[in-house]
């Protein structure tokens, strides 16, 4: 079974870059002017997985991503440093 850090506890050695993906994510919506719930929708999940991806605490494949931003007319650039 998948690992979800439904309890709050994520690998320190990935946080930071969970961080920056959920803050990314969650301005991202807001300019969209969405709802988590609107955002839920749209792309056919639940609103708690929203905002579990905002507080950085769900672990999202690359897949909900992308499926995430195109739900908010975006699209997923990464950038490796």
């Amino acid at each position: 079974m998948k690992q979800r850090y439904e309890d709050g506890i994520v690998p320190e050695a990935n946080a930071a870059a969970r961080r920056e993906i959920a803050r990314q994510m969650k301005q991202a919506r807001k300019e969209s002017c969405l709802t988590q719930q609107t955002l839920a929708e749209r792309i056919g999940t639940r609103t708690s997985n929203i905002s579990r991806m905002e507080s950085g605490t769900y672990n999202p494949s690359l897949d909900f991503l992308v499926k995430a931003a195109a739900g908010m007319g975006k699209r997923v650039r990464i950038v490796i440093e």
